[in-house]
């Protein structure tokens, strides 16, 4: 009972003392703000595992030992990387930055670091496929955050005796946890030094080393030193914004909380449940049902799901991270890039009722969310309104200049009641996708 209350004790000390310290810079603090606006970014999961076509947890599902899946290196030769179409796809579905899987939980880096072998310059590509990236983000204006995972299904000196997941890798070797550290520092001293201006980092796997996902503490079984590694990132690139997806409340430190295949407060999935923080706020979705590549996930999201999803997140004051997993050879798959042109297409035509809006404002209704700027009010329809004729919002009691069709010169009735406004439907063929009403505040 004793060391679990001197345990308690130092998690308390150390959220304390890592609370007190942090102060976000000025610059970092702008770059939030314009996170917020950005409102739709790219996931990019790739590397080797994707040689194997099973998605990126490939290598813990079929237990594969680290001596066997090391193989990959001679095998992964993605000649087909195009980092100038890459960035224009995301830059035509009217993505605004773009997050990297530097390293997943295999290890593999996909940059040329020093820290490891395990690398994409030992493949016979050989190429630094981030530092390509990187300065086609930086030439074709478009920003780059860098998932980075902080547990390690291929090294010995990750603390795997007490992690849940890669316990078939065959790792006998006693582990070094103060060794990880230092690896990851040095990494991320890499990531940040040698490939320009970085949006952010991004890190997954805190979950690793807890009990169970219902697990809701800062209390895992290893001391991650996040206090050191947060610092770290925000002294060499102050405007780097920090997430970490442990699927907790955001531990002091960090800029924006991040959902994982869920809206905020949310939790269909079993990842969700964590209180909505006043950060700001991001979701993550897949097209199919796969992060990685996987050849037989052919269950791809429609063209009005996706774009509901991006509403939906705007609506609750949410960016929305939008996954891709390129194949082996570099290319992104058709099914992928023909929902993303069908996105961009929708947003060049609506795009101004999601970028640089707030949502939550005003909360999600039954037929859609709200998004606002300024004094305009966008009211998203995504479904049929309850009743056909009118749609009643009760918060807005702010005097309304005039209620319009988006991107339309038609005028609709409304009527301001004290309880709230009444916005009538008569005359509006619904949209299957979105109808967009325009309300202008006094």
């Amino acid at each position: 009972m004793k060391k679990i209350i001197v345990s308690f004790i130092a998690v308390c000390f150390f959220a304390t003392n890592l609370f007190a310290q942090y102060q976000p810079t000025a610059e970092n603090l702008a770059a939030r703000k314009t996170f917020q606006d950005d409102k739709f970014g790219m996931f990019i999961h790739w590397g080797a595992s994707s040689v194997l076509g099973h998605g990126e947890w490939v290598m813990n599902n079929r237990n594969i030992r680290v001596q066997e899946y090391s193989r990959l290196v001679q095998i992964f030769n993605p000649q087909a990387f195009d980092a100038k179409k890459w960035v224009a796809t995301a830059k035509g579905a009217g993505m605004k930055y773009i997050t990297f899987i530097t390293r997943h939980h295999d290890g593999f880096s996909n940059w040329d670091t020093k820290q490891s072998d395990w690398k994409i310059t030992n493949t016979p590509y050989g190429k630094d496929v981030l530092k390509q990236l990187a300065d086609e983000c930086h030439k074709q204006g478009i920003k780059l955050f860098l998932y980075y995972s902080l547990l390690d299904w291929y090294r010995s000196d990750y603390q795997y005796e007490t992690g849940r997941t890669g316990k078939g890798t065959g790792r006998t070797q006693k582990s070094d946890w103060e060794s990880y550290i230092r690896f990851m520092k040095a990494q991320l001293t890499e990531l940040l030094t040698n490939y320009g201006e970085i949006g952010g980092i991004w890190f997954d796997g805190h979950w690793d080393q807890l009990d169970n996902d219902n697990d809701k503490t800062l209390k895992p079984k290893v001391n991650w030193h996040y206090e050191e590694i947060y610092q770290l990132i925000h002294k060499l690139q102050p405007k780097a914004l920090i997430s970490n997806n442990h699927h907790l409340q955001p531990i002091p430190g960090e800029d924006f909380q991040a959902f994982e295949k869920d809206l905020p407060g949310h939790n269909t999935t079993g990842f969700g449940g964590a209180s909505v923080s006043e950060l700001p706020l991001e979701t993550c979705e897949t097209i199919n049902n796969s992060w990685g590549f996987n050849i037989t996930d052919t269950s791809y999201k429609s063209k009005k799901d996706l774009i509901q999803y991006l509403v939906k997140a705007a609506g609750y004051n949410a960016n929305f991270l939008l996954n891709i997993g390129p194949m082996p050879d570099g290319t992104i798959q058709p099914e992928f890039t023909e929902r993303l042109g069908a996105i961009g297409d929708w947003l060049k035509i609506n795009g101004d009722s999601i970028y640089g809006t707030r949502g939550n404002v005003i909360p999600p209704k039954d037929w859609g969310v709200v998004t606002m700027k300024g004094k305009t009010v966008f009211l998203h329809i995504l479904q049929k309104p309850e009743s056909p004729d009118f749609i009643f919002i009760p918060e807005l009691k702010q005097p309304i200049n005039g209620v319009k069709l988006f991107n339309q010169n038609k005028s609709v009735n409304f009527k301001q009641q004290p309880e709230g406004a009444f916005i009538y439907l008569k005359g509006i063929t619904l949209d299957e996708i979105d109808t967009i009403l325009e309300v202008e505040l006094k």
